[in-house]
């Protein structure tokens, strides 16, 4: 089953991605080589919701902080299939690295990362399966509590 076949199926819909907000843009394509820009936990409708603003282990809960590490991990796939033009040329997710908008004694990090994780796996299958790099930060833009980038391998 195609990656947008999957994604049909578990009723998500790929966002129009996100424009870049500075000197920077949303994916480099560099030979089998595809690097997303972190994108942050924006919903289909380009918002950010009020519950995925602040610090994890402050004012954010980790469901929520998983529920937006899942968000951001759709706006990665979104810009992977503005660069692309389809999902099923990914080969591989090589690597997702993950940033979240911690208070310093909140040490769960991959567990919330795990909603990335998890998404790419269910998306991708065995392709989706990847290494990973999840950092606690003491802030992040828009004051959103995860953001995720990542580098595939593509055809």
């Amino acid at each position: 089953m195609s990656a947008e076949q999957k994604l049909i199926d578990l009723g998500l819909t790929l966002p129009t991605p996100a424009a870049p907000v500075a000197n920077y843009v949303g994916w480099v394509l560099s030979g089998n080589l595809l690097m997303i820009s972190g994108q942050l936990a924006f919903d289909v409708h380009g918002k950010l919701e009020p519950e995925m603003l602040g610090k994890l282990g402050a004012n954010v809960s980790p469901e929520v902080g998983t529920l937006a590490a899942h968000n951001c991990a759709i706006n990665v796939l979104a810009q992977a299939k503005a660069a692309l033009g389809a999902l099923d040329r990914i080969k591989r997710c090589i690597r997702l690295g993950g940033f979240i908008n911690a208070a310093p004694d909140f040490t769960a990090l991959p567990l919330v990362m795990n909603g990335a994780s998890d998404l790419m796996v269910r998306i991708l299958g065995d392709k989706g399966r990847h290494a990973r790099s999840t950092v606690g930060v003491a802030s992040l833009p828009l004051n959103c509590c995860v953001e995720v980038e990542a580098l595939f391998e593509v055809e």
